[in-house]
C-alpha cells in the first residue's frame, strides 16, 4: 500500500481541504505540530454501500447485546481529538495535528465534517469522523475504547449513508478492520470515476 505526496500548500484553509477531497487528495500532517501535505493512495480503498457491504454475524450479535448508544454530530471535537491520540503516541507519530483539528472543527461548523459517536453509560467509547460532500463521504479516522466500538460506529455510518442516498464511502487506505466489511481496492482512475459520479448527487448527512 503506497501513498504519494502532492505539492505542499501552506497555509491550509477549509476551502482548500474541500477542494482537495473533490480532486481525490486528502491531507495529513507530519507530526503534532508539523506541516500539512496532500496525499493520494493507490490502491484507494472504499467501503461498498450496496449488498457487498458485509457485517459479521458475531458483530451483529454483539451490537444487539452491547448496550451501546449511537449518535451523530453530538460531540465532534471529542471524537476528532480521540482519533488524534495526542496523549497516546509520540508527537512525531501524529498525523492529525492541532492545525488539522482546528480545520476540521471549522468544517464541522460549516456543515461539511460529521461524526458518529458510540456511548456506553453516558461515556464516549468509540466513534469516527469524516467529510460529506454531495454523494460522497470521506472517512478520516476512528477510535475505540471498548469492545468493537469503532466497528459499531462504522456500521451505523453505513446505515446513515444508505438512508440518505450516498454512493461513495472512501476509506483511503485498507486496514485489517475495514477488510472484514468487504472493502474494495481501486486504482486512482477508478476511484476518480466513482468520485465524479458521486459529485453529481446532492445528499444531506444531517437534517
Amino acid at each position: 500500500m503506497n501513498s504519494r505526496k502532492s505539492a505542499t500548500q501552506q497555509p491550509i484553509t477549509p476551502e482548500q481541504v474541500i477542494s482537495g477531497y473533490k480532486h481525490g487528495y486528502f491531507p495529513m500532517s507530519r507530526g503534532r505540530l508539523g506541516k500539512i501535505d496532500w496525499f493520494l493512495a493507490e490502491p484507494r480503498t472504499i467501503i461498498p454501500l450496496d449488498d457487498r457491504f458485509h457485517v459479521r454475524r458475531s458483530l451483529r450479535k454483539f451490537t444487539g447485546k452491547s448496550g451501546y448508544q449511537i449518535s451523530f454530530d453530538t460531540d465532534f471535537p471529542a471524537v476528532i481529538r480521540a482519533c488524534a491520540r495526542h496523549d497516546e503516541v509520540d508527537d512525531e507519530e501524529v498525523w492529525l495535528s492541532e492545525e488539522m483539528i482546528n480545520l476540521y472543527i471549522e468544517l464541522f461548523s460549516r456543515g461539511f465534517a460529521h461524526s458518529v459517536e458510540v456511548s456506553q453509560d453516558g461515556m464516549l467509547v468509540g466513534g469516527l469522523y469524516g467529510i460529506a460532500l454531495r454523494g460522497a463521504f470521506f472517512g478520516e479516522s476512528m477510535f475505540s475504547r471498548a469492545t468493537s466500538a469503532s466497528q459499531v460506529a462504522l456500521v451505523a455510518l453505513v446505515g446513515r449513508l444508505r438512508e440518505r442516498g450516498y454512493r461513495l464511502l472512501d476509506a483511503q487506505m485498507r486496514t485489517s478492520h475495514i477488510g472484514y466489511f468487504g472493502a474494495l481496492d481501486l486504482t486512482h482512475d477508478e476511484y476518480l470515476a466513482l468520485l465524479a459520479e458521486a459529485m453529481l448527487d446532492d445528499c444531506r448527512f444531517s437534517d
